[in-house]
């Protein structure tokens, strides 16, 4: 697949432009980092990174976006990954102030969006409790570039008008209760799941009972917009042994007519040589398209 290798050496990007703004010290910028491919990055996401004192990062922060940082950023993991020891949201939270209040500039780098399932808005209060400025630079979530990369559309006006976004497990790491399942299932078109892949059986089984076809088309996408990328087709009923055929997070999975479209939309694939279906629905027009 293609991926933008060595950008953070080669991009010769002129960041004096005046209409970024100056990172000051004490301060805290919660950055998105995208997907993964450093390519995805925007200019403000760059320009905080260039002017950082301290990096505080994620476990799915790409190592050559952290090479946008000068040489002498101190650079500190704050990762958290379903399964394995991480540190505590509070404790992070609380040493973004107390790096701020030591008269840092400090760079709280996320993977996708900050406030996309990324716990910024919880980092953000702790800050407005503690007196401590900050400033927000949205990313490209991966339940929207992720699946872009892997040629599927959350949106497309054949298949669905609308998309519902959620998460396959809460705090406890438990599929969340607080999720009206039977009404997602009988009311969104198009089902985009972050952190699903551990309890995807038994979300499966809940939109079954809410009605939805067990034939319906669902993709998996693991590793998005990285050189690691990995798409799994399924369908509903027929998920199968996602350890056996070798699929692990980070996942984005995508339940709805759109994921169709990915033998025509496979753009990454046709690099590669595949050959894309010109009529991936099979000729159904809406009205809309008429």
């Amino acid at each position: 697949m293609v991926f933008v290798g060595g950008l953070a050496h080669n991009l010769g990007m002129d960041l004096s432009i005046s209409s970024l703004p100056e990172f000051e010290t004490g301060w805290v910028w919660l950055v998105g980092a995208g997907p993964g491919d450093p390519g995805l990055l925007t200019l403000h996401a760059v320009n905080a990174l260039k002017q950082a004192d301290v990096i505080v990062y994620d476990a799915l922060v790409d190592p050559e976006i952290l090479a946008f940082a000068p040489a002498g950023a101190e650079r500190e993991y704050a990762g958290k990954r379903g399964g394995k020891p991480s540190a505590k949201q509070r404790d992070i939270s609380l040493r973004l102030v107390e790096l701020a209040r030591s008269g840092k500039r400090v760079c709280r780098l996320k993977g996708g969006d900050p406030f996309v399932f990324g716990r910024g808005g919880e980092e953000a209060l702790t800050l407005v409790e503690h007196g401590v400025p900050f400033r927000v630079v949205p990313g490209i979530s991966a339940g929207i570039g992720g699946l872009a990369y892997a040629g599927i559309p959350v949106t497309h006006r054949d298949t669905n008008h609308n998309v519902t976004f959620l998460t396959g497990h809460d705090a406890g790491g438990v599929v969340p209760d607080a999720i009206d399942w039977a009404s997602v299932g009988a009311g969104s078109q198009v089902i985009v799941m972050y952190m699903a892949m551990k309890h995807v059986h038994v979300i499966a089984e809940k939109l079954l009972n809410a009605g939805r076809r067990a034939d319906e088309p669902i993709a998996f996408v693991c590793n998005a917009t990285t050189p690691d990328m990995r798409v799994y087709e399924a369908t509903l009923g027929n998920i199968g042994d996602l350890d056996e055929i070798g699929l692990a997070p980070p996942a984005i999975v995508v339940l709805g007519e759109v994921v169709r479209l990915r033998s025509a939309l496979d753009w990454l694939g046709a690099i590669a040589g595949r050959k894309l279906e010109s009529d991936p629905l099979g000729n159904r027009q809406s009205a809309a398209s008429a």
